[in-house]
C-alpha cells in the first residue's frame, strides 16, 4: 500500500539580507536636467498620482534546483503568523552513494566471520550559525518560535525524480512547490511525529559503539568542524540496514543513476505541532561537505574467528541529500488582510499587483492618463513608488519582515512573461531601492522604489507597454547578472511577510501613490 503525500500551495541567498543604504525620496536631479534648471529654461515641479492595489494569492512556485544548477536555501518546519497564510514546508531529495561503499572491506577465510552490528542512524541537519564573542553559536535564518516544536516524519519516496522532462528529454525537468510525491507508509523516523525543536547547543552526540552481542565496547564524540550546532533525527536502524547497509553489493549499487532508481529519495515532511514552531532554512550547498544534510549510518563490523572475537571495526557511511531537490510549500489562509491594507509574503504566499495609470475608458490600448501625461511633454526627472507598513500589525519585528521586496512588469494578462523593470537592470539597480527603512526608533516603515526610466520611457511614448506591476518578496534569483536576463522566473524561498497599506484614502499621507518630479519648458 502506497501513502499519498500531498502538498498544495493556495526561498535572499538566505534569511539575513542585509540591509544596505536607504534609498532617499528627496535625491538630486541628474547633471544634465540640473544644467536645464540652471538655465532657467525649464520649471520643476511633482505631482501624487492614485494607483490601484490588488492583493493576489500565488498558487504554487518553481522550487527545484535543476535549472539553477543548485539551489541554495531549503526551509523545513512550520510557521503561523495569524496576519499571513500558514506554512508547512517540506523537502524531498535524493541520496548520494559512493563507490567506497562496503560493509567489509577485505577478504576473510572460511574459518572467519564478521557480524555487523548497526549503532546508530539518524539525519543530520547542520544549522547556518554565527559564532558569538563568548564561543556560543547563534542560529541563524529561523523565524518563529523556536522553544515550540514541529512535527517531523521521513518517508521513502516512490516517485521517480527525472532531471529531464518526461514528455520533452530535450529539456530539463520543473517540479513546483505543490508537487504530489507517492511514499511508502512506514515511516523511517524512529520515533512517529518526532517532535523537532532547533537547537544551538547540539554541537555534538555520543554514538555508542556496539559488539555483535549488542554490548557497549566504546563510545565516539561526533561533532562538526568548528563545531557548528547541527539537528538529528533518530532512524530506523534495522529498518535503514535493510534497505541501505544489505544492498551495497547489489545491482542496486551499482552506480548512481542504479541506485537513483531503487531507492528514489526521501520525503522530510513537516506539519504543524500542539503549538505552531519554527521554520528552518537549510543551506545544501556549502563549502564543506559535512556541513549538508546527510543520513549518517555508524556501524561495527565484529571479527570472528570459530566464533571468538578477535576485532572491532569502527564504521560510518555518509549518505548526503543530493542530486534531485525539491521544496514543497503547504500553504493555509488565515485571518483575511484587513481593511486598507494587503499583505506580501515570499514561498506561495502573496503577491500584489500595482495599476499606475488607471482604466482606458476610450478603449484605444492606452490609459486615459497616460495619454493626457504624455500630453504635457514633461521631462521625467524621478519616479518614486513607496510602500509603507503598517506599524500597528507589524511592530518593531525586524526578524520575520522581508528585508527586502521587489517589483516588476506582469504581462501575464497579455500572455508575456514576467520581466523586469528597466530600473532593476545591472546597470541601474543600485538606485533601484525596495530595501526596508526603518525609522529612528527602529521600526519597519516602509519599501521605496526608484522607476525613473521605465516612467519616463512611458510617458515619453518610447514604449506602450505598460501591464500591471507586481510587488513580492525578494528572492535572489530575481536579480539579473546580465542587461539580456530579464524575466523573473518564480523561484521563491523567503518565508516572510509584511502587512502593508493600500491606496485608499483613508491611509492619508501613507497611502501607496506614485510621485514623478519633472520638469516642463518655461513658458515665455
Amino acid at each position: 500500500m502506497l501513502k499519498k503525500f500531498i502538498r498544495r500551495g493556495a526561498v535572499l541567498g538566505s534569511f539575513a539580507l542585509i540591509i544596505s543604504g536607504v534609498i532617499s525620496c528627496e535625491k538630486d536631479f541628474t547633471d544634465v536636467n540640473t544644467s536645464v534648471i540652471r538655465n532657467n529654461e525649464f520649471t520643476t515641479n511633482d505631482t501624487l498620482l492614485e494607483v490601484i492595489i490588488t492583493e493576489k494569492p500565488v498558487t504554487s512556485v518553481r522550487a527545484d534546483g535543476i535549472q539553477l544548477g543548485a539551489l541554495g536555501q531549503y526551509l523545513l518546519g512550520s510557521y503561523n503568523n495569524p496576519h499571513y497564510e500558514k506554512i508547512e514546508a517540506s523537502i524531498v531529495s535524493q541520496l548520494q552513494i559512493s563507490s567506497a561503499f562496503k560493509v567489509v572491506d577485505r577478504e576473510y577465510g572460511a574459518d572467519t566471520t564478521v557480524v555487523t552490528q548497526i549503532d546508530t542512524v539518524y539525519l543530520k541537519l547542520p544549522y547556518q550559525a554565527t559564532l558569538q564573542t563568548d564561543g556560543t553559536y547563534e542560529l541563524d535564518s529561523i523565524i518563529g518560535d523556536t522553544e515550540k516544536a514541529f512535527n517531523l516524519n521521513i518517508y521513502q519516496n516512490t516517485t521517480f525524480l527525472n532531471v529531464l522532462d518526461p514528455s520533452d528529454p530535450s529539456v530539463f525537468n520543473q517540479f513546483q512547490s505543490d508537487a504530489i510525491y507517492q511514499t511508502l507508509p512506514t515511516e523511517l523516523n524512529a520515533i512517529s511525529n518526532f517532535q523537532y525543536i532547533p537547537r544551538a547547543g547540539d554541537t555534538m552526540m555520543v554514538v555508542s559503539r556496539k559488539l555483535n552481542t549488542g554490548s557497549i565496547y566504546d563510545k565516539d564524540t561526533i561533532k562538526l568542524t568548528n563545531s557548528l550546532p547541527f539537528g538529528r533525527v533518530p532512524l530506523k536502524a534495522d529498518l535503514l540496514k535493510q534497505i541501505l547497509l544489505d544492498r551495497y553489493q547489489t545491482d542496486d549499487f551499482a552506480s548512481q543513476e542504479a541506485f537513483d532508481d531503487y531507492f528514489r529519495g526521501i520525503v522530510l515532511e513537516a506539519s504543524e505541532g500542539t503549538d505552531p514552531g519554527s521554520l528552518i532554512s537549510f543551506s545544501f550547498n556549502t563549502g564543506l561537505i559535512e556541513y549538508n544534510p546527510s543520513i549518517e549510518v555508524y556501524y561495527t563490523n565484529t571479527v570472528l574467528v570459530s566464533g571468538v572475537a578477535v576485532d572491532t571495526i569502527k564504521k560510518n557511511d555518509s549518505f548526503r541529500l543530493f542530486g534531485v531537490r525539491n521544496s514543497l510549500y503547504n500553504m493555509t489562509t488565515n485571518n483575511p488582510t484587513p481593511a486598507g491594507n494587503f499583505q506580501i509574503q515570499g514561498t506561495a504566499g502573496t503577491h500584489a499587483d500595482i495599476a499606475l495609470f488607471g482604466p482606458d475608458t476610450d478603449g484605444n490600448g492606452l490609459p486615459d492618463q497616460m495619454e493626457e501625461l504624455r500630453a504635457k511633454n514633461w521631462l521625467i526627472n524621478d519616479a518614486q513608488l513607496t510602500f509603507y507598513v503598517n506599524q500597528n500589525i507589524v511592530g518593531f519585528d525586524t526578524i520575520a519582515t522581508p528585508f527586502r521586496l521587489f517589483l516588476y512588469k506582469n504581462g501575464e494578462s497579455l500572455g508575456l512573461p514576467p520581466a523586469l523593470i528597466k530600473d532593476a537592470l545591472p546597470e541601474t539597480s543600485a538606485a533601484f531601492g525596495g530595501v526596508l527603512e526603518l525609522t529612528d526608533e527602529k521600526k519597519p516603515d516602509k519599501y521605496t522604489f526608484r522607476i525613473t526610466d521605465y516612467i519616463s520611457d512611458i510617458l515619453s511614448g518610447a514604449t506602450n507597454y505598460s501591464p500591471p506591476l507586481t510587488l513580492k518578496v525578494a528572492n535572489p534569483t530575481d536579480f539579473p547578472t546580465t542587461a539580456t536576463d530579464t524575466i523573473i522566473d518564480s523561484y521563491n524561498w523567503n518565508p516572510k511577510g509584511v502587512m502593508l497599506l493600500n491606496h485608499l484614502l483613508t491611509n492619508g499621507d501613507r497611502r501607496v501613490q506614485l510621485k514623478i518630479s519633472y520638469s516642463e519648458k518655461t513658458t515665455n
